[in-house]
């Protein structure tokens, strides 16, 4: 059972989130709250699979929680929702390296979608997000990410990566996964010409 806890200061949205996401057999919701101190509180202490924090809330962002939170808990999930496609929400993100960042009217299914595939360990950021902030925001890949997008950049296959990198297939599959979803793309190829366009890699 997957643990989740909700921080959003919209009580409504807050327990419309909580209601629909305790449909789901696998999920449990153990916490809700409406600003960034209770939030970031209770997460320490309840240490819930899975943080799904409001960007803009009272007292802490969510951002602002999603910082302290990974300083704590390496391993927990975060997911952010959020209103703003904004250039300086976008770079905190990736620098809390929150495991996905979404739109608040997003569909109900895709969130729950979005939370099986981080436990896959993949990372999600909504691709009408990515599209609109995208050229103004520094290179949101890691280091490895980048690894793999040089060496798919040489039309190796999946397995052929995972050999050079020392990485399993599936591994390399979420990384790649990972990079498609941060460029907004759907392929190898558009993920290396957003890449080049940019200046992220060679």
């Amino acid at each position: 059972m997957t643990s989740i806890y909700i921080a959003e200061d919209q009580e409504m949205l807050n327990s419309a989130l909580s209601a629909i996401l305790n449909l789901e057999d696998d999920f449990t919701i153990i916490g809700n709250a409406t600003d960034g101190q209770t939030a970031l509180r209770e997460v320490i202490s309840l240490k819930p699979d899975i943080a799904i924090l409001d960007i803009e809330m009272p007292k802490m962002s969510g951002l602002e929680v999603a910082g302290e939170l990974r300083l704590i808990k390496q391993d927990l999930k975060i997911i952010i929702l959020t209103t703003f496609a904004r250039k300086t929400y976008f770079e905190s993100a990736v620098i809390a390296q929150v495991n996905a960042y979404l739109l608040k009217d997003s569909p109900t299914d895709k969130l729950v979608e979005t939370i099986h595939k981080i436990l896959d360990g993949q990372t999600i950021y909504d691709a009408n997000l990515v599209s609109t902030i995208l050229t103004s925001v520094k290179n949101p890949l890691t280091p490895q990410e980048l690894k793999i997008m040089r060496e798919f950049a040489q039309g190796k296959s999946t397995q052929e990566i995972a050999d050079a990198v020392f990485l399993s297939n599936g591994t390399v599959r979420n990384y790649i996964s990972s990079i498609l979803s941060k460029t907004g793309t759907h392929s190898r190829i558009e993920a290396l010409n957003v890449a080049q366009k940019n200046n992220w890699i060679d």
